[in-house]
């Protein structure tokens, strides 16, 4: 069975269970990010702040092309089902951690099957939707994960407050268990005739050698000082590593990224940017809830609220981006647009200090 012979409703609920997929990757992000403050409290481990987040990252990096190639192999419906059950099953894990090292260790698990699921999440559109409604599609996943965005720190901030921060992983758990019931029993299977031999295991490796020193080289230098011989020498070989990647992928049968794919300007130019704006999107969900409750002092709660108008934001900007860029024959400075603001709200948070107001942060 093909994608292409869904329609009505089969489509339909196909869709929302992918959907409900991405809703459970996407409002865990939000959850921890502001209960972060308090998790840091209580198992004192102000050290490990941003590994927390880091670990999931690393490893998340790490899967998403590779988890992406295998679904191109033998499909998308196996990987997207192994990175739910695995990432609910990580989260019950990181509810019961009892120090900031087991807390890190399950996050980097955790992120393993959220990369798996991400990636799985974003091409299944493509055998789902043709190439002309794929634009209107994409903005409501982005209004999706806008909505987790919008109903996640202020979910979090109840939950730390009333409950205890442990739920903020546990909550997963439902979530996914209705997620992983409706992709089953609505997605389709499409089959394909790949075999393992077809797996480019040396780019892997590579691509593992060379992301994973580099990302922690990244974080290390809050400790370590850009010259120190710890964070050099992750950063020489994190560049032998993915110039190894690149050399195996120019040769690869089955390359995990087909480099053929950036002499595209549109494409390139296109990663490039996602690429750099993820460093401001990420930075303000994880580290803007510490300024509302270390330096504002506002509660939980209140500082899941305080992060709201941004996710508002988002969502609203994503559905209406979704559906200009179907009908605007220049849809690129829309992007650019969008970026602009970014940097200029970035540029505000940055003024933000000890006496500002709530409602100017």
């Amino acid at each position: 069975m093909t994608a292409e012979l869904l329609h009505g409703r089969k489509l339909v609920f196909a869709t929302v269970g992918v959907m409900l997929a991405l809703l459970l990757a996407a409002l865990d992000q939000t959850i921890v990010g502001t209960a972060m403050p308090r998790i840091v409290a209580q198992l004192q481990g102000l050290d490990y702040y941003a590994w927390v987040t880091t670990a999931y990252l690393v490893t998340s990096t790490v899967m998403i092309p590779i988890s992406g190639k295998l679904g191109d192999l033998f499909g998308r419906k196996p990987f997207l089902l192994a990175g739910m059950v695995g990432f609910v099953l990580a989260s019950a894990l990181c509810g019961a951690a009892q120090d900031m090292l087991m807390l890190v260790l399950f996050r980097g698990i955790q992120g393993l099957f959220g990369g798996m699921l991400f990636a799985s999440v974003f091409t299944v559109i493509g055998d789902l939707y043709p190439p002309e409604r794929r634009g209107r599609i994409q903005g409501v996943f982005g209004a999706v994960f806008g909505l987790s965005s919008v109903i996640g720190p202020a979910v979090g901030g109840y939950i730390t407050d009333n409950l205890s921060w442990r739920w903020v992983f546990e909550v997963n758990v439902p979530v996914g268990l209705v997620a992983v019931a409706v992709v089953i029993v609505t997605l389709p299977f499409v089959r394909s005739q790949a075999s393992w031999r077809d797996i480019d295991f040396v780019g892997s490796f590579f691509l593992s050698a060379g992301l994973v020193p580099l990302l922690i080289a990244l974080s290390i230098t809050r400790d370590h000082a850009w010259g120190s011989w710890q964070v050099v020498s992750l950063l020489v070989l994190a560049v032998v590593m993915l110039a190894a990647f690149i050399w195996e992928e120019t040769r690869a049968k089955e390359p995990i990224v087909p480099l053929h794919l950036f002499k595209n300007s549109t494409f390139a130019i296109s990663m490039l940017v996602g690429f750099l704006t993820a460093f401001g999107m990420f930075g303000t969900i994880i580290f803007v809830p510490l300024i509302f409750q270390g330096v504002l002092g506002v509660s939980v709660t209140n500082s899941g609220l305080l992060i709201t108008p941004m996710m508002v934001g988002l969502i609203t900007a994503s559905v209406i981006t979704g559906q200009l860029m179907t009908r605007i024959k220049y849809y690129r400075f829309i992007g650019t647009a969008g970026v602009a603001l970014m940097i200029a709200g970035m540029f505000l948070l940055t003024t933000v200090t000890v006496s500002s107001q709530q409602f100017e942060s």
